[in-house]
């Protein structure tokens, strides 16, 4: 037994402050990685203990004095051990995640959501992109993953019907218990396609799409806690534009005539740029990232427009 599970820290520690100090220390010395919802020891620690007691996740300091019973402490003390021992995401341990304040169900099938596409979902509904979000009929979710953002869509633009696509049965699997959480099944299809491919003639007013996107170096050189996620949610080629590049060829024959497609590339704007000097990307920032994500409309992927435009 590792000094991480012994007995003895089950009278040591009382509150769920001693345990937010030990999970913050144990951490710290393990020189854990983060970027799956938080970024430091801290929030890790304070996620995965009030997740675990089904506590709200806002913030921990009303709780910090409370007392655990012999049963709590034993199953924070193993949930703390096994990040450690296992390195992986919070996440996965505790089948859990949060997007704009709405909580997914997650396991290893799929990648830990995040994206800043939900942020413009909730901020506005995408408006200045889409006129009318009530005149919104149909949304494609292209590698939609977990189904997050296809449940956010579906809130976004109460009348649409939605498709949410993946390569992965595994993560469609993952979607199909987040779109029966929320009771969504009646607005949101699953559908399993290498992107366009099994969508055949459909058109959508409005297509997003988190797709992957990381370098192959990059991958190469993963912590385990990345290393943890499907490698296929991630890798796409030596600049990790593989996928978009294919998503720019094929969206013009699937969006409407006033269609919106949205994409996030993280840190590919500059390569992207230089490879599609004809299309008019519009960047939309958000209030933790800055041209990771574009906009383009259907005309504009027509053959050369000209320069990039950036949104607020």
């Amino acid at each position: 037994m590792t000094e991480l599970r012994s007995d003895a820290l089950l009278d040591e520690f009382a509150t769920i402050r001693d345990w937010l100090r030990h999970a913050v220390g144990a951490f710290e010395s393990a020189g854990l990685a983060y970027g799956h919802g938080v970024d430091n020891a801290v929030d890790e620690a304070a996620f995965l203990i009030l997740e675990k007691l089904r506590l709200p996740i806002e913030t921990i300091d009303p709780w910090l004095d409370c007392r655990l019973t012999q049963g709590e402490r034993k199953s924070i003390r193993d949930l703390i051990a096994a990040r450690v021992e296992t390195r992986k995401p919070a996440a996965y341990l505790v089948n859990a995640a949060y997007i704009q304040g709405r909580r997914f169900y997650v396991d290893e099938r799929a990648i830990v959501p995040r994206s800043f596409i939900g942020e413009l979902l909730a901020r506005d509904g995408l408006a200045g992109l889409v006129a009318d979000a009530g005149g919104v009929e149909r949304v494609l979710d292209l590698c939609t993953g977990s189904g997050c953002l296809a449940v956010l869509t579906a809130e976004a633009f109460p009348q649409a019907a939605i498709d949410a696509a993946d390569v992965s049965g595994d993560a469609l699997a993952v979607a199909r218990r987040n779109v029966d959480d929320y009771e969504l099944q009646n607005r949101i299809a699953l559908i399993e396609s290498d992107l366009f491919a099994a969508l055949g003639s459909k058109r959508y007013d409005v297509i997003i799409s988190n797709p992957p996107y990381v370098t192959a170096a990059a991958v190469a050189a993963f912590p385990p806690e990345y290393g943890a996620e499907p490698a296929l949610a991630h890798l796409a080629g030596e600049d990790g534009l593989d996928i978009v590049h294919r998503i720019l060829a094929e969206a013009r024959q699937h969006l409407t005539e006033d269609g919106a497609l949205i994409v996030e590339i993280g840190r590919g704007r500059e390569a992207l740029e230089a490879a599609r000097p004809d299309l008019p990307f519009l960047w939309l920032d958000t209030e933790t990232s800055e041209g990771e994500v574009f906009a383009l409309r259907a005309d504009d992927l027509a053959p050369a427009k000209g320069k990039s435009r950036r949104g607020a």
